[in-house]
């Protein structure tokens, strides 16, 4: 199927690595010309270069902190009117709410809630005006499903996904839509990281973590972070605009409701 979307142009935040990177790579596919951002200019750079050998590509690579006015600027400065926004930032640490001080709080709400809704807020308009646009905020299944020990990420992305229920349905009409996309359990390297923690618990290997993960879901895999990224390419494309203030889960049935 063609998208629909080459020529377009996006912002991808968080892009070096993991499902950030692998919508990169989907979007790349479909012709659209990026701005990729993570903080660690080394891996972001080397990404750039992996999807212009891959795509031929038009990437920009711009280094630093979504999370701060700086680093928003910068994205935005070198893509001041995207079609396309994936919005995307790694959760807070794990924890007991009692051990949390009100500024751990408000890092975790300025990457997973305000970050996303101020770069809304700064290409949205553009998009209502050229009557384009596609945003998709990568959040967490935890949104759908609390997980007990994330509860700063819990709390931000549930946040973010409040306020996009509301504002999805005001710019709708002018076929600008507003999605988050929900993975599960993804092979990505944090994922390998918290099976490495686990096994130094368990005894057991890193591969045997991953593996008992795997086999715990009801798809009997991890997810592949190529499918996300086309998934998240899908959500991006002219085909996808009747699909407003949604969020998919991807998380091969873990979530169990009859009423998504």
């Amino acid at each position: 199927m063609d998208l629909g979307i080459k020529g377009r142009s996006a912002i991808v935040c968080a892009a070096s690595k993991g499902l950030g990177r692998a919508c990169a790579f989907a979007l790349a596919g479909e012709g659209v010309r990026l701005v990729i951002t993570a903080r660690g200019r080394e891996a972001l750079e080397a990404t750039a270069a992996e999807i212009r050998a891959a795509t031929g590509a038009d990437v920009t690579a711009v280094a630093g902190d979504i999370t701060t006015e700086e680093g928003r600027a910068a994205a935005l400065a070198a893509c001041p009117e995207p079609d396309i926004l994936i919005n995307n930032a790694g959760g807070p640490p794990p924890g007991d709410f009692r051990d949390w001080e009100r500024d751990a709080w408000i890092k975790a709400l300025d990457a997973n809630m305000l970050t996303p809704i101020f770069l809304i807020r700064s290409v949205v308009d553009g998009m209502i005006a050229r009557r384009f646009g596609r945003i998709v905020n990568i959040t967490s299944a935890s949104v759908k499903a609390p997980i007990p020990a994330l509860g700063m990420s819990n709390g931000a992305r549930a946040g973010l996904t409040g306020f996009v229920a509301g504002l999805a349905r005001q710019v709708a009409a002018h076929n600008v839509t507003i999605n988050g996309l929900l993975p599960g359990p993804f092979l990505t390297d944090r994922l390998r990281g918290n099976a490495v923690a686990a096994a130094a618990k368990s005894g057991k290997t890193a591969e045997e973590e991953l593996a008992a993960n795997a086999a715990r879901n009801p798809a009997g895999r991890l997810g592949d972070p190529d499918e996300f990224g086309r998934a998240c390419a899908f959500l991006c494309s002219a085909q996808a605009g009747f699909i407003v203030g949604q969020n998919l889960v991807m998380d091969g049935g873990a979530f169990n409701s009859s009423m998504g």
